[in-house]
C-alpha cells in the first residue's frame, strides 16, 4: 500500500476524503516522483552493481514505487544495451540492458527512458531494475526485501484486550483459536489484523507448511494448514525489531475461517 495503491489518497478507491475533487482536476493515470534520501545499493553475484545517494522513486496509479538509478552510479561495464524496447503512454519509450557479472546473466533487468514525456522528465538519464532479479538490495547498511520501502506506509503492532476467537468452518465452526491478549497489527491502507498467541491455538489443529513469504515490511512469514484449510495461519517468528510484540504469533485468513473481535470494555 501506498500514495497509489490501495485505498492511498492518490487512488480512486482512496479511505479518505479531500476539500476538493481530487479525481475531476488529476488525469486518471497519475504519476508522482520524489527524491530518496537514503543510500540505496544493489548486489549482483558479489558484485555491486547500483551503489548511489541520488535515487528516486516513481509512484504510478496501481503500482508499486520504482526506484530510478542515475545511470552515473550504475555499474555500465557490467551492462550491455539491448534490442528490447516498450511503450508506456505515460512515461514515453523504454530501452533495455542486460546485466553480466562473471558466469550469471540476467537478460533484460533494467531499463530507461532516453527521451521521457514531459511530465516525468526527472527519470531522464536513470536506470530502474527489476528487484527481484538482483540478488540482494540495501537501504544504508540494511537489506530491504520483496520490493522497495514505501515511506508512505506504515505498520504498527499494539498490544490489546480485544477477545479474538478464530473458527474453521464458518460462523458456527470449531473453535481452533481464543485469547484475550491478541496484538493487534495496524498497516496502512488495509483493515486491521489480529495476531493470536501460539498458546492460545488448539495445538491438533495446526499443521506446519513449505509456505513462505516475504513482507519488506515484517520480515519473513511462515504457514501453517489450520483444520485442513491449506495456509490459513501464518506467523512472523523474527518481524522486524520494531514489530517485535508480534513475534511467534498467528494470523488467520482462508476459506471458511472466521476471526470475530469483541472489544474490550
Amino acid at each position: 500500500m501506498s500514495l497509489t495503491l490501495g485505498s492511498g489518497p492518490l487512488n480512486r478507491r482512496r479511505r479518505g476524503t479531500f476539500n476538493f475533487d481530487i479525481d475531476a482536476s488529476s488525469p486518471q493515470h497519475i504519476i508522482y516522483v520524489e527524491d530518496v534520501p537514503q543510500r540505496i545499493r544493489a548486489v549482483f553475484n558479489g558484485e555491486t552493481v547500483v551503489d548511489t545517494r541520488g535515487a528516486k522513486v516513481l509512484y504510478e496509479s496501481n503500482i508499486p514505487g520504482q526506484w530510478y538509478i542515475p545511470a552515473a552510479d550504475v555499474r555500465a561495464d557490467l551492462l550491455t544495451p539491448t534490442d528490447t524496447s516498450t511503450h508506456c503512454p505515460f512515461k514515453g519509450d523504454a530501452s533495455y540492458w542486460t546485466l553480466t557479472v562473471g558466469d550469471r546473466t540476467e537478460p533484460d533487468v533494467s531499463w530507461g527512458y532516453p527521451t521521457p514525456l514531459d511530465g516525468v522528465a526527472e527519470i531522464e538519464g536513470m536506470r530502474a531494475f527489476y528487484f527481484d532479479r538482483m540478488d540482494a538490495w540495501f537501504e544504508e547498511d540494511e537489506q530491504v526485501f520483496g520490493h522497495p520501502r514505501d515511506p508512505y506506509h506504515r505498520v504498527d503492532a499494539r498490544r490489546s484486550s480485544d477477545r479474538v476467537v478464530v473458527r474453521v468452518g464458518g460462523e458456527a465452526g470449531e473453535i481452533v483459536a481464543e485469547t484475550d491478549k491478541p496484538v493487534k497489527v495496524f498497516e496502512t491502507s488495509l483493515a486491521p489484523r489480529w495476531y493470536v498467541p501460539l498458546d492460545a491455538v488448539r495445538p491438533a489443529a495446526l499443521t506446519r507448511s513449505d509456505t513462505t513469504t516475504v513482507c519488506p515490511y515484517k520480515g519473513v512469514a511462515s504457514y501453517y494448514t489450520v483444520a485442513g484449510v491449506a495456509d490459513a495461519a501464518w506467523v512472523y517468528e523474527e518481524p522486524f525489531a520494531d514489530l517485535s510484540s508480534m513475534a511467534g504469533m498467528l494470523s488467520f485468513a482462508g476459506e471458511g475461517v472466521v476471526v470475530s473481535v469483541e472489544p474490550a470494555a
